[in-house]
C-alpha cells in the first residue's frame, strides 16, 4: 500500500480545497451516504417479507422463510454498512486498483494479475454445490439492489473523493465471483510462511546454514504443549496413521518426515536477488487481514466440567491487522422456520462481501478458528529460457496469457503473466525482476541458464480451485460432531485450527485444509524446479488431519503453537508459534476454576508476559548501573511481568527488549530481516543466554572489541532508558506502556492519504492499549520499527452453550464503514477495556432490544 499513498496524497490534497474549505459541504458529504436503518423497502423477486432488527450499536438480525431471501438481505446489509470496503477489496482481489486510483496501482495490479485470485475464483464457482451457488448469487442481488438505487457520492465518502479526481465512481454490479475471490485474498494473508522461505535464503547469503537454523528454533515442546496430545494421536486420526505406519509405495505415498538439509543453503546471487525482489513485491500487495508472525488468534473450548453452567464454552479472538472500519461485521441470520427450505439459524462474525457466518455458533453448535500456520506454499526457482523451463533436462513449454488494466485518467497497459508446472512466475511480475533474473550467475549444481537465468515460481493449494466457500455453508448448518466434521473436510483453503462444542456437552478440535506431502524437502526453503525431487507427491488425507473428540482434561487450547507432538507422522509445517499464548491460556484456565463468560473475557484481556519471566532475572543481575541508569532497573524489581497500559515497569522492559533486539543482531542480519521481536526471537535470545559470548552478542562492526552477552544486556538498557527519558520523559514515575504502545486505527485507503484533515475523517485514535507479543491480550508491535501497535485481537467472542442468549461479543470498531456514523467507532472504546456487548440469540431478546426495525418487501405486497 506504499505507493498507494501517493496518489491518494494528491486526491486528497482536491478535497482539502474542495470539502474541508466549506464546512457545510463536507458535512453534507459525509453524511449523505448514512444507511436507513428503518422503513420499508420494495425488492422485486424477493419471495417473502424479511424483517432486519438492529440494536443500539447497529448489529443487524435477519429473519426470513427461505434462504435466498436470507442471503439476500444480508447482501443488502453489508451494503448498507460497508460497501466502500467491499468494492476495494474486490479491486484488490481482481488486480483492479488503477481503476480506482490511476497508474501508480499498475505495477501492483501486475503482481495481484500474476498471482491470479480471481481466475482462480472463477474457476471455482461451477464446481461448487448448486445450494452455495445459489446462495451466493441471492448475496449478490442483495449487495446490488442497494447498488441501483445509489450513486457517486451516495455510496460513500471515498466516492465523492473519487469523484474530485476522476476515478471510478460507477461500481459494477457484485457476483458471486466477487465473494469467492474474497476467500483467495483471507487465504493470502494466512498463508503461513512464505516470508519466512524467503529470509532463510537471504540470511543464508550472509551466515553460515548451522547460524542461520539457530534464527529458527525448535518448539519447546518440554515447555509448551501442542494443541493435540500424545494420547490423542490414536483417536480420530488412527486410519490415517495406520496409512502412514505403512511401507511408502508410489510416487503418491507419504513421507513420515522430510528431509531435513535444505536442497542448497547458499544459492547463486541472481537467485537470492530475485527473492529479495519478489519479497519486496509481496510487501506491497494491500494487507486485508494483515500479515507477518503477528497475524494468527486465541481460539479455545473447554467442557462443562470447567465452566460454572456446567455446559461447554467457545471462546475465539482472532489477531488480525488494526483497521477502520474492522474486517470483521457482526449479525444474526435466521429461518423462520429450520427446515430443508430454509437451514439456517445462526450468529457471529461475518465478512462484508462473503454470504453466512465465519465464526459463530447456529442453535446446536459453536465454532471458532485460530490460524493453523501450515506449510501450504513453496517457492521454486526456474531455469528459463525464452518461453519454457527445464524439468527433469527436457524443454519445457511455459504457459502463457495476457491481462488488460485498465487505468483511472491513463491508457490501458498490457501485463504478461506466464507460469510454470508449479504455478505463477512471481518474477514476471516487473520489469526489474525479469533483469535480475537475468543477471543470475550459476551454481555448480544447476543447469546452465540462457537468456533470461533464474525465475521464482509459487506453488500455493489456494491457487487450486477447492470447496471452502461451500465448507463455510455447511458448517452454519451442521448440528453435531459429524456434520462438524464433514463441513471442516471441505474446508480446503486456509488451513485453520477449528474448535467445537454442541450443546449436547461435546467439545473436540479439528484441523482442517489441504496440506501437501513432499516428495523431498520439507518446505522451509526455495527449492529447484528443475527437477521433480521436489514436487508434491500428493496432500495429507482428512482422516489423518490432527482431531480431538472430548479429550480427558476437558480443554483445547489453540494459539497458533505448534499443532502435533513429534510422533505425528505427516509434516504439517514448522513456522508456527512458539507456544507462550496457548500456554498461559491453559495454565490460567486450570487456576481459575469454574468459569463463566466474564471468567473467559478476563482470561482474554490477561497481559502476562513470559518473555519477561525468562528475561527480568537476567537484567536484574547486571550490576553497577549509575542512579540514572538504576532508575529503570529499579522498575523490574517488583514487576509482576504485566504488561497493562499503565505500567511503567512494561514500558522499560520493552524498550530493553527492543535495544537488545537492535544491539544483538542489526550488525548482521540485512534491514529487511531484522528481529519483529515475536515468539520466535524470545526462543532466540533463550538459547543465546546461555552462550555468554555466541558470535551474535558481539557487534561486528567495532573491530577492536568484541562483546559478550553481559556488554549487550549492558548496553540495552542503558539505551532503554535513554530511549524512554527522549519519549515519555526523565521521571519514570510518568511512564507507562500504553503512551508508547497506541493504537491507531487507520482507514486502509484515503485514511493514508497523508493529508491531515481528510486522515481526521477515516482515522480514529490513538488509543492507549496494553498486552504485547506473544501476550494473550495479543496487540502486537514489530520491535525493528517501533511501539505502535501493529496487529490486535480484532475481535472477541465467548459462547455459552448452556445459554446461548448470555454469550458475549465485541468488535474493534463498529458495524459501519461510513465515517462519523454513529457505529463507526462505537465499540472500540469497550474493546480497549476489555468490556463485551450480549450476543443476542433468542428471538423474543432481539426484538426487545431492536432499536430499528427495516422490512424489505416483495413486489406487489401490501404495506406492512
Amino acid at each position: 500500500m506504499r505507493r498507494l499513498v501517493t496518489v491518494l496524497s494528491v486526491v486528497a490534497g482536491v478535497l482539502v480545497v474542495a470539502l474541508v474549505a466549506g464546512t457545510a459541504l463536507t458535512v453534507w458529504s459525509v453524511r449523505r451516504p448514512f444507511p436507513d436503518y428503518a422503513g420499508e423497502l420494495v425488492l422485486d423477486g424477493l419471495g417473502a417479507e424479511v424483517e432486519v432488527l438492529r440494536d443500539e450499536h447497529g448489529i443487524p438480525h435477519v429473519y426470513a422463510d427461505t434462504a435466498e431471501d436470507l442471503f439476500r438481505a444480508q447482501g443488502y446489509v453489508h451494503a448498507q454498512d460497508r460497501f466502500w470496503q467491499m468494492d476495494f477489496r474486490r479491486h484488490v482481489t481482481a488486480g483492479r486498483l488503477s481503476e480506482l486510483f490511476g497508474e501508480d496501482q499498475v505495477e501492483t495490479d501486475a503482481f495481484l494479475r500474476t498471482l491470479g485470485w480471481r481466475r482462480v475464483a472463477q474457476q471455482e464457482l461451477p464446481l461448487l454445490d448448486p445450494a452455495t451457488r445459489r446462495y451466493l448469487q441471492s448475496y449478490a442481488q442483495g449487495v446490488n439492489d442497494w447498488l441501483h438505487d445509489r450513486s457517486g457520492g451516495e455510496l460513500g465518502l471515498a466516492y465523492t473523493l473519487l469523484g474530485l479526481q476522476g476515478g471510478d465512481t460507477a461500481p459494477a454490479d457484485w457476483t458471486a465471483v466477487d465473494s469467492l475471490a474474497w476467500l483467495k485474498a483471507m487465504a493470502w494473508d494466512l498463508r503461513s510462511n512464505m516470508i519466512d522461505e524467503i529470509d532463510r535464503a537471504l540470511l543464508a547469503a550472509v551466515l553460515p546454514t548451522e547460524r542461520v537454523e539457530q534464527l529458527y528454533p525448535d518448539y519447546p515442546y518440554d515447555r509448551h504443549a501442542p494443541i493435540v496430545a500424545d494420547e490423542d494421536l490414536a483417536g480420530p486420526t488412527a486410519q490415517g496413521r495406520a496409512a502412514a505406519d505403512a511401507e511408502p509405495t508410489g510416487p503418491g505415498a507419504p513421507r513420515r518426515r522430510p528431509d531435513p538439509e535444505p536442497p542448497s543453503a547458499q544459492l547463486p546471487s541472481g537467485a537470492l536477488d530475485a527473492l529479495a525482489a519478489v519479497r519486496e513485491r509481496v510487501a506491497a500487495v494491500p494487507e486485508l487481514l494483515g500479515s507477518g508472525p503477528g497475524v494468527g488468534s486465541n481460539a479455545w473450548v473447554v467442557d462443562g466440567s470447567l465452566t460454572e453452567s456446567g455446559a461447554p464454552m467457545v471462546v475465539n479472538d482472532t489477531h488480525l491487522a488494526p483497521e477502520a472500519p474492522s474486517v470483521w461485521h457482526q449479525g444474526g441470520l435466521h429461518c423462520r422456520e429450520v427446515g430443508p427450505r430454509c437451514p439456517f439459524d445462526v450468529a457471529g462474525f461475518s465478512f462484508a462481501g462473503l454470504p453466512g457466518v465465519v465464526i459463530g455458533h447456529n442453535q446446536s453448535i459453536a465454532w471458532g478458528f485460530s490460524n493453523l500456520a501450515a506449510d501450504v506454499v513453496d517457492l521454486y526457482l526456474e531455469e528459463v529460457r525464452g518461453d519454457s523451463v527445464l524439468v527433469d533436462g527436457e524443454r519445457v513449454p511455459l504457459e502463457r496469457r495476457t491481462e488488460r488494466i485498465e487505468v483511472a485518467g491513463g491508457e490501458p497497459v498490457l501485463a504478461t503473466v506466464r507460469s510454470s508446472r508449479h504455478g505463477p512466475l512471481l518474477s514476471d511480475a516487473s520489469a526489474e525482476l525479469r533483469d535480475v533474473a537475468s543477471a543470475a550467475p550459476v551454481p555448480d549444481e544447476a543447469p546452465q541458464p540462457a537468456e533470461e537465468g533464474y525465475a521464482v515460481a509459487l506453488r500455493w493449494t489456494a491457487l487450486e480451485p477447492g470447496t471452502t466457500a461451500d465448507a463455510l455453508f455447511a458448517l452454519n448448518q451442521a448440528t453435531d460432531w459429524e456434520g462438524f466434521r464433514a463441513a471442516a473436510a471441505l474446508f480446503e483453503v486456509p488451513s485453520q485450527n477449528m474448535v467445537y462444542a454442541d450443546v449436547e456437552g461435546r467439545i473436540g478440535y479439528q484441523a482442517p485444509g489441504r496440506i501437501p506431502v513432499r516428495a523431498s524437502g520439507d518446505g522451509r526453503w526455495p527449492v529447484p524446479g528443475w527437477t521433480s525431487e521436489y514436487d508434491w507427491a500428493g496432500f495429507v488425507p482428512f482422516e489423518a488431519l490432527p482431531s480431538v473428540d472430548d479429550p480427558e482434561e476437558g480443554v483445547v487450547v489453540t494459539a497458533n503453537q505448534a499443532v502435533t507432538p513429534p510422533a505425528y507422522p505427516f509434516f504439517i509445517g514448522s513456522d508456527q508459534a512458539y507456544g507462550y499464548r496457548a500456554q498461559r491460556i491453559r495454565d490460567l484456565i486450570e487456576e481459575s476454576g469454574p468459569l463463566d463468560a466474564e471468567g473467559m473475557v478476563a482470561i482474554q484481556m490477561d497481559t502476562w508476559n513470559g518473555n519477561a519471566e525468562f528475561l527480568v532475572p537476567h537484567l536484574l543481575r547486571v550490576p553497577a548501573l549509575g542512579d540514572y541508569y538504576r532508575d529503570g532497573q529499579d522498575l523490574l524489581r517488583d514487576w509482576d511481568y504485566r504488561q497493562e497500559p499503565d505500567s511503567a515497569a512494561a514500558a522499560y522492559f520493552n524498550a530493553v527488549w527492543s535495544n537488545l533486539l537492535r544491539l544483538t543482531f542489526h550488525d548482521e542480519l540485512p534491514d529487511e530481516l531484522w528481529p519483529s521481536g515475536d515468539g520466535r526471537w524470545f526462543e532466540v535470545v533463550r538459547g543465546l543466554m546461555e552462550r555468554f559470548d555466541d558470535p551474535f552478542w558481539d557487534d561486528v562492526t567495532t573491530e577492536t572489541v568484541r562483546e559478550t552477552r553481559d556488554t549487550i544486556l549492558r548496553r540495552a538498557m542503558e539505551d532503554a532508558r535513554d530511549d524512554l527519558t527522549r519519549r515519555l520523559g526523565k521521571d519514570p514515575a510518568g511512564w507507562s506502556w500504553g503512551r508508547l504502545h497506541a493504537l491507531e486505527l487507520r482507514e486502509g485507503t484515503f485514511g493514508d492519504s497523508g493529508v491531515g484533515p481528510v486522515e481526521a475523517l477515516f482515522n480514529r485514535g490513538p488509543y492507549e492499549v496494553g498486552g504485547g507479543k506473544e501476550v494473550v491480550r495479543a496487540n502486537g508491535w514489530d520491535a525493528g520499527a517501533g511501539y505502535e501497535v501493529d496487529w490486535v485481537p480484532s475481535m472477541r467472542m465467548v459462547v455459552d452453550l448452556g445459554d446461548l442468549d448470555a454469550s458475549r461479543w465485541i468488535d474493534l470498531t463498529g458495524i459501519s464503514g461510513h465515517p462519523f456514523h454513529r457505529h463507526y467507532g462505537d465499540q472500540t472504546e469497550l474493546w480497549r477495556t476489555g468490556a463485551t456487548l450480549p450476543m443476542r440469540w433468542d428471538a423474543g431478546s432481539v426484538r426487545e432490544e431492536a432499536v430499528d426495525r427495516m422490512v424489505l418487501v416483495p413486489s406487489g405486497s401490501p404495506p406492512s
